[in-house]
């Protein structure tokens, strides 16, 4: 019989997600395998999850829906693992993985509901401002994983970078803008969120919905 610290291990473990292969999209079931209680649970992706606050909170807020967090660093991969097995949530992941390659070649193509990209580095420095996550490709790229009227939802608290994100993500044409869902359903604030508002700084965010491609 195991220990409850050796229980404790493989639920950590099951909660720290590793593909079956990096070289090839992956369906949901093999994130979240369909229960018959849950049998198409929504997934939902949070890009960059840190330490995992904001993705916990969103998680057990939301028990119907599934959330895999991305993250570049094993350390915070590691501990929103051992966060989730503590508070026995059964419906959110977490991924150790470069975020882009991830959205690029392993997310399920059409799978995915809901993407939150919430403060991601800014890159203030005009001369960096080409490293900016939200470039064309990766707006294609989120797009492709969405599901149709899939959800991309962008916060920062830099007005650059927001100003410019949002005009490269029109730009593509395949999303439209929509309300932030203030009312719509519960919406945690992140670490970062909580601390820059506390410093009085404004945040910024928008919320874009996939369409079809224009024809031809």
């Amino acid at each position: 019989m195991s220990t409850p610290d050796e229980l404790l291990q493989r639920i950590r473990a099951a909660r720290l997600y590793e593909p079956p292969s990096y070289f090839r999209p992956l369906h949901k079931n093999e994130i979240f395998p369909p229960s018959p209680e849950r049998p198409d649970a929504p997934l939902e992706i949070d890009v960059g999850c840190g330490d995992g606050g904001f993705l916990l909170d969103l998680a057990t807020a939301h028990p119907d829906r599934d959330f895999l967090g991305l993250e570049k660093l094993l350390g915070r991969a590691r501990k929103v693992a051992r966060q989730a097995a503590r508070r026995c949530l059964s419906n959110v992941k977490a991924m150790q993985i470069d975020n882009p390659y991830a959205v690029r070649h392993l997310l399920p193509r059409g799978g995915v509901s809901r993407l939150h990209l919430l403060f991601p580095d800014p890159w203030p420095k005009a001369k960096h401002a080409k490293n900016r996550l939200v470039q064309p490709g990766f707006c294609a790229d989120v797009h492709r994983v969405l599901a149709p009227g899939g959800e991309w939802l962008f916060k920062t608290d830099h007005p650059e970078y927001f100003t410019e994100a949002v005009a490269v993500i029109r730009a593509t044409g395949l999303f439209r803008e929509a309300p932030w869902p203030a009312d719509a359903f519960p919406y945690p604030l992140t670490d970062f969120e909580r601390q820059w508002l506390a410093e009085g700084k404004a945040i910024q965010g928008a919320r874009f919905v996939a369409v079809p491609p224009a024809a031809g």
